[in-house]
């Protein structure tokens, strides 16, 4: 399971956007997971709409194929680490993505997002080099 999906690329293999879909399908015989902090993201997208459970549905349709990875007191001590260094250089960034982080980091996985200025911040975090046209 070597990539873990941020919830720009679940909500763009949802719209429908061909470079999402392709890499996604493309990376899932090597193994893709998501976040259970991912999960609330994309959770928290559907009661924007006036049919949530519509939304809730296709997204767990989607992300059954996906291992789901929780978090853990390792996860949650190299989040505190990572914040902390950040936040002493003042470059900190939303905890969603610390955390989504310091779980790539646990279970060495890389990270396919679209946020790469944000993760880039984070030493020794893989991030994926392909498929999204714009940053």
């Amino acid at each position: 399971m070597p990539h873990i999906l941020d919830a720009d690329w679940i909500i763009d293999a949802l719209a429908g956007k061909r470079y999402a879909r392709v890499t996604i399908d493309r990376l899932a015989p090597q193994g893709l997971a998501v976040s259970v902090i991912t999960l609330g993201e994309i959770y928290e997208g559907a009661f924007h709409y006036a049919s949530p459970e519509t939304h809730l549905a296709a997204f767990r349709r989607f992300l059954a194929p996906f291992r789901l990875v929780g978090i853990n007191e390792p996860i949650m001590e190299r989040f505190a680490q990572i914040r902390s260094n950040l936040r002493r250089e003042g470059k900190l960034i939303p905890d969603f993505d610390l955390l989504l982080a310091a779980t790539a980091l646990h279970y060495d996985l890389t990270v396919l997002t679209g946020n790469r200025r944000h993760f880039a911040r984070i030493p020794a975090l893989k991030l994926y080099h392909g498929g999204k046209a714009s940053e």
